[in-house]
């Protein structure tokens, strides 16, 4: 691009969007490169050094009479000329230059640093490093401006991946610290007085894909096409395919009817996304408009184009028009690969022809293309999902054979495949022969099966199972310590139970309710309810309190130790302590000594409900009643005797 072409964009720059206040406070005038220039870039103060928070009042251009009294190594006014007769003279050695200009580094600003690069863009690696310098060494953070000059002198020097990580780091600092930055202002304002390269536009587009910040990326396409670049045909893929993959697919057509409209001439690339674009939408009906567009610019399908369109038909469930492409493919000697055989595959299993599926498979080993993890997957999950397990394991046996390692996807629709079965002696014997082959088991595959042992109440097994969980480096986490904990307490293995949770606490898992519930209740179903009473205790300890259920277990454990002053003393704790108020509780309690005849204390039992603020109802009257009743049954034949 010649001056006069880029005169004119940044006339248009400027007219469509910044005011004249804003170029004189962001625009670096033209100035002689020597040592003697003492002229000062107006640079913008919002991208001064944040690291060190420099005022840049510090740095402006000094104007003092006196300064001109100093050495030169000590005039503030002479840092840059220092600097660049250093870096010339010593070839970058910047220990040096560190101890030479020690004393004027507090006036090392980022207007200095941009004059530095300005001087240095002829030699790209010297500008690269007293940059890094700057930034690593001194621990300032450059402005927007240095970095779009370092951008521009090393683009120009053709080191464009050097470029390109200078651009990343640059939108990533702008998005999260300056978000009032316009980096491509900056970039088109820095090209008055750098050598610049107009690829560096692209590459901003393309930083900013890479970055994530697609819309961003997407402003700055549309900016240039406002200031008269016009983008390559590889920047606007990029695009286009970033906007894909957050599914903006209008915005798809938008950018494609820019670049038609501003000449840049689509590639195959194009077209491909855009078949992917239209497939994405569900609009696979204009696909063959886009296929006859894509010819009259001289391009035919290719793999990806077939690819996309049969993976696009075996979604929607369109079997046969994904086979018609299949074949049209051999007539245009495009030959099928790996993601055509399989993607086929897929939707012939999602119809339930896996039988079918399997057979597609065949033809493609015998056609001389080599199944992946992927494609054994999709047969091995079908024939589990069928319950044909002996069809899976033989596709397992098969992959393994041909140096595929089963992945964990592989290994949990095995595992689940002979849960759902039933077999769950297949699985683990499935796990002890992968481990033989080498296969590391996954934490949830472990998990999985030490839930179904428990289920099955087959803790011993389950507990062994962990050991070996352990062994291979996962670490179980509560959710399995309560499984086993529940399965040992509803084989009333109590001692197991116990040791179990005293692992949890060496390894610092903390037992949460659900585990201190399961032994309370444990151990008041075997006798034990003054232990479970005491891991109350244990619990407030811990800052954790007891619930209903573990009130109820220990107070059921005290009836069926027919102790009733231990069970009536626990309510009225649970009551006063933890404001647990059980109905329920106080009616049986009043039921067995109304039972018992004791027609005075069920009577003193329901009076301190209602001084808890208990209301009494029709079950704990119905036991008054039947207590009272039986009482003067017990006197009435008290008197006959």
């Amino acid at each position: 691009m010649n001056p006069s072409s880029i005169h004119v964009v940044k006339l248009n720059l400027y007219k469509y969007s910044l005011s004249l206040p804003l170029l004189r406070f962001i625009f670096i005038p033209k100035f002689p490169f020597s040592s003697s220039s003492s002229s000062s870039l107006s640079l913008s103060s919002s991208s001064s050094s944040c690291l060190q928070n420099l005022d840049q009042s510090q740095t402006n251009s000094i104007s003092s009479s006196l300064f001109h009294l100093l050495p030169q190594t000590q005039n503030p006014n002479n840092i840059v000329n220092l600097i660049c007769s250093n870096l010339k003279q010593h070839n970058s050695n910047l220990a040096l230059l560190h101890t030479e200009v020690k004393a004027l580094l507090p006036h090392l600003g980022t207007q200095e640093v941009s004059r530095v690069l300005l001087r240095c863009q002829s030699d790209s690696s010297t500008a690269l490093s007293f940059f890094n310098w700057v930034k690593n060494d001194l621990g300032l953070r450059p402005s927007t401006q240095n970095y779009c000059i370092v951008v521009h002198t090393l683009a120009w020097s053709r080191k464009f991946s050097q470029a390109m990580k200078f651009l990343c780091e640059l939108v990533e600092l702008v998005k999260d610290d300056l978000p009032s930055e316009d980096v491509f202002k900056i970039l088109v304002l820095c090209t008055e007085d750098c050598n610049w390269d107009p690829v560096v536009f692209d590459m901003l587009v393309k930083a900013y894909l890479r970055m994530g910040q697609v819309r961003e990326g997407l402003r700055s396409f549309r900016k240039m096409l406002r200031v008269g670049f016009v983008p390559t045909v590889t920047a606007s893929n990029c695009l286009l395919n970033g906007l894909l993959k957050l599914n903006c697919t209008d915005r798809c057509w938008e950018v494609y009817e820019e670049m038609e409209r501003f000449g840049i001439a689509p590639n195959l690339y194009t077209f491909n996304i855009l078949t992917h674009v239209l497939c994405k939408d569900g609009d696979t009906g204009k696909v063959n408009k886009l296929l006859e567009k894509m010819e009259e610019e001289g391009f035919d399908p290719d793999i990806v184009t077939y690819n996309t369109l049969i993976s696009s038909y075996c979604r929607k469930g369109r079997l046969d028009d994904a086979f018609y492409l299949y074949k049209i493919m051999y007539r245009r000697g495009v030959v099928p690969d790996l993601v055509s055989y399989t993607a086929l595959m897929n939707g012939l299993c999602k119809e339930g022809r896996v039988r079918e599926a399997h057979q597609l498979f065949h033809r493609m080993v015998h056609r001389g293309l080599n199944p992946d993890i992927v494609t054994y997957n999709t047969l091995i999950h079908s024939y589990c999902k069928e319950g044909k397990m002996q069809e899976s394991r033989s596709l397992l046996h098969d992959m393994i054979w041909n140096g595929i390692s089963p992945d964990s996807f592989t290994c949990w629709v095995l595992v689940e495949g002979y849960g759902k079965e039933g077999k769950l002696l297949s699985s683990l014997n499935l796990i002890v022969e992968l481990q033989r082959f080498g296969v590391s088991i996954s934490q949830d595959i472990y998990c999985y099966l030490i839930a179904a042992l428990c289920q099955e109440n087959r803790p011993f097994a389950a507990k062994n199972l962990l050991e070996r969980m352990t062994r291979d480096g996962h670490k179980p986490e509560f959710e399995i310590y309560n499984e086993l904990i529940n399965s040992f307490c509803h084989c009333d293995c109590i001692a197991e139970a116990l040791r179990l949770k005293t692992e949890m606490l060496d390894k610092e898992i903390k037992p949460n309710l659900v585990t201190y519930g399961a032994v309370i209740d444990c151990l008041s179903g075997l006798g034990r309810s003054m232990e479970g009473e005491s891991l109350v205790g244990e619990m407030v300890a811990s800052g954790m309190l007891p619930d209903l259920a573990i009130c109820r277990a220990l107070f059921n454990g005290y009836c069926r130790e027919n102790d009733i002053d231990k069970a009536q003393s626990l309510l009225s704790f649970f009551a006063k302590e933890f404001q647990i108020h059980d109905t329920e509780s106080f009616n049986a309690l009043i039921r067995i000594t109304g039972g018992k005849g004791d027609i005075t204390r069920a009577l003193e039992i329901q009076d301190m409900m209602l001084k808890m603020g208990l209301l009494p109802n029709p079950l704990t009257c119905k036991y008054v009643i039947d207590g009272l009743w039986k009482a003067r049954r017990v006197d009435s034949a008290s008197l006959v005797k």
